[in-house]
């Protein structure tokens, strides 16, 4: 089965920098990414690849590459799946916040009008696949919506998650440790493989069963969000022992049965899958009577939460008990370096924290915008929006954030960050000044030599 056309439903984190590496590796594919947000269209067709709505190195070269030749944004849904044989669903799957499983249970309702659309305009065979993130048993409803609400052909449902981390997705994209295909018709799984295996070894193209699919997506999320909730257990021992948690991480790291990675202490994880993904599991381990493994795997979340409020704690404590009325700089907004990506970040939960004290912030993030700030603050509904907008202040360098500061707290391991000419920071501040360093990116007799009160996770 010779594949000329794709669609993708879904011009965000995973369709976009995806579709891309694909339509850059098969030029003799055309692949049209749609979405209902025009907005976002819009920038993705921006003349300007520095607007493009994700930031991800190497993102803005491959589309400047491709776009217009073969890959288009469009909103126009039914007429790209109407042309595609193959159609990827890639839309959001976020964490319930209404009815049964609220708060754990992915919602599902984007997959479901995806399916109900496919089913609705599609006049010829079609092969679609999961890209999103889905709960394991997901295809079975894809499936039952195609098959009863079709025009009489034939829908192939295949698995298809990725597994990119952001910050380096072009590079994970490009460079895969695998590509996993699940699914139940073989010509189908192979019309899928012969698109990647134009550039990725077909020993790391693993073909599964739908359900080994979708499973192992979140369990490999699972796994890695552990190896972070483990590390940081580890770091709070650290701070009341003598250890250093980074000494700590290397010693065990160099076990060739643990590896380095993931072993870095931070104030948390953040981002879109690695909660939501455990959340989903333990939501998933509860509906079959699993209870030991849902708690097991809940604790992950618990001790992540616990990071970030002991963090939070921290600086209040040494900050003499109270931070009202204080200006508390914090550096970095997104999850992690590399990305603009803010959801779950740490930095939301540490400034509303802080806020509840009545602490002023001042926050400065090289990739985030300042309006997001605002909205991921509004989204938690703790305050009202005029309250966000008085306690906590975008802007636009890390001097402006720092002057007059009582202290600063590094939220996000921007590169930049080291670069900083520190002196002139600390001679803008207020006396003492403090830094909570929660990515440990700073180097702590630097900054005592400096002047600063230097706190760090782990030590």
């Amino acid at each position: 089965m010779k594949i000329k056309s794709i669609c993708c439903i879904g011009a965000g984190y995973v369709g976009g920098p995806t579709m891309a590496v694909i339509a850059k590796n098969n030029p003799h594919l055309k692949i049209t990414i749609v979405d209902i947000n025009q907005a976002r269209i819009d920038a993705w067709n921006d003349v300007d690849v520095s607007k493009l709505p994700i930031y991800e190195p190497g993102l803005a070269d491959i589309v400047k590459e491709t776009r217009g030749k073969n890959l288009f944004f469009s909103t126009d849904i039914d007429a790209a799946i109407d042309e595609a044989e193959m159609i990827f669903i890639s839309v959001n799957t976020p964490t319930k916040t209404y009815g049964k499983g609220k708060g754990m249970a992915a919602d599902l309702k984007y997959i479901e009008l995806c399916a109900r659309n496919i089913a609705n305009v599609a006049k010829t065979d079609k092969i679609v696949v999961e890209k999103s993130t889905l709960p394991v048993r997901t295809a079975e409803a894809i499936k039952s919506i195609l098959h009863n609400t079709g025009n009489n052909i034939n829908f192939h449902i295949l698995s298809n998650p990725e597994f990119l981390a952001e910050g380096t997705a072009i590079e994970d994209l490009l460079n895969p440790d695998r590509v996993l295909i699940g699914g139940e018709c073989e010509e189908a799984i192979e019309a899928l493989a012969n698109i990647y295996s134009s550039w990725v070894a077909d020993d790391r193209i693993l073909r599964t069963n739908l359900w080994s699919s979708e499973l192992s997506k979140l369990t490999a999320n699972a796994f890695l969000a552990q190896r972070i909730s483990s590390i940081n257990s580890i770091s709070e021992l650290c701070e009341l022992t003598g250890a250093n948690v980074n000494e700590v991480a290397k010693a065990i790291g160099m076990d060739s049965r643990i590896g380095s990675k993931f072993l870095k202490a931070s104030v948390g994880f953040g981002g879109s899958c690695f909660q939501k993904d455990i959340l989903n599991l333990v939501y998933i381990a509860r509906s079959y009577g699993l209870t030991e493994v849902a708690d097991y795997w809940e604790q992950v979340i618990i001790m992540n939460d616990h990071q970030k409020r002991r963090f939070s704690d921290r600086l209040i404590k040494t900050l003499y008990n109270t931070v009202s009325g204080k200006k508390i700089a914090l550096l970095g907004w997104a999850f992690k370096k590399d990305t603009n990506d803010t959801r779950e970040s740490a930095a939301i939960y540490v400034a509303d924290h802080l806020l509840n004290e009545q602490a002023n912030i001042s926050v400065f993030d090289p990739k985030v915008p300042h309006t997001k700030v605002q909205t991921d603050l509004n989204y938690l509904n703790t305050r009202s929006e005029a309250e966000n907008e008085s306690g906590a202040i975008s802007v636009d360098s890390a001097y402006e954030a720092a002057n007059d500061a009582h202290a600063i707290a590094i939220m996000t391991e921007w590169d930049e960050f080291k670069t900083y000419d520190w002196k002139t920071i600390y001679s803008k501040m207020k006396k003492p000044a403090f830094i909570f360093d929660g990515r440990n990116i700073l180097d702590k007799s630097e900054m005592e030599n400096i002047g600063f009160d230097y706190y760090s996770i782990g030590q």
